[in-house]
């Protein structure tokens, strides 16, 4: 899995503690996924409110990439939303491409 993180012009982020909370989030899934990328972006300038969004889209082998997005007030918040986020979507996502193979159905038929 290759972690790479962007960011814009008004962000700071310790890109190495978000690759590493990246990395650690998602190690469950670490075989399956190809490259994830993470974007950092100041959602409102110096308005004030939840200021940082961090969307994180995973690539997983053989698949369609899969996007989620998390607000909050610190860079560090936003990419640990958005881990968690995307660590769900990931379990839900495999969870449902695992099901189908050779098992049965709710009907009691073969998938």
């Amino acid at each position: 899995m290759h972690v790479e993180v962007n960011t814009d012009t008004r962000t700071s982020v310790d890109i190495a503690a978000a690759t590493t909370r990246i990395e650690n989030g998602l190690a469950r899934h670490r075989e399956r996924l190809t490259r994830v990328e993470a974007h950092l972006s100041d959602v409102n300038g110096p308005k004030g409110g939840h200021d940082i969004r961090c969307a994180l889209e995973a690539r997983p082998a053989g698949h369609q990439p899969v996007a989620v997005t998390n607000e909050a007030h610190t860079s560090e918040d936003a990419v640990k939303g958005a881990v968690e986020k995307l660590g769900r979507l990931l379990e839900h996502t495999f969870g449902r491409i695992d099901g189908v193979r050779g098992h049965t159905s709710a009907s009691g038929l073969p998938t």
